[in-house]
């Protein structure tokens, strides 16, 4: 799937993911966005019990028709995807916006 096509499916219904904390608790998020950043994939997170936390971010990879998330170690990485998904929502608030003044 592109990830036009993961955006487009993300305006009809959020995906979620369920992810397991250190101490083996789960959280369930929503998928916010797909998205690419240098290269790679990454994908933007948002809990479903406490929308008013951050994002967590992660790399993923597609292995059939599964998704691995990858933790971002590298603080250079994690600051250029957070930029990435900032800018991305600040496109799409924009966009809202644009949308709103039409109607």
């Amino acid at each position: 799937m592109s990830d036009k096509e993961k955006n487009n499916a993300q305006d009809e219904e959020l995906d979620q993911v369920i992810l397991t904390l250190e101490d083996d608790s789960e959280l369930v998020c929503d998928v916010i966005a797909y998205f690419p950043c240098d290269g790679k994939n990454y994908v933007a997170l948002l809990p479903v019990d406490d929308p008013d936390s951050d994002f967590f971010l992660y790399r993923y990879e597609e292995r059939g028709d599964d998704i691995e998330l990858i933790d971002i170690e590298d603080d250079d990485e994690f600051d250029a995807v957070s930029e990435e998904f900032s800018s991305l929502l600040d496109e799409q608030e924009f966009g809202e916006i644009l949308d709103d003044e039409d109607e």
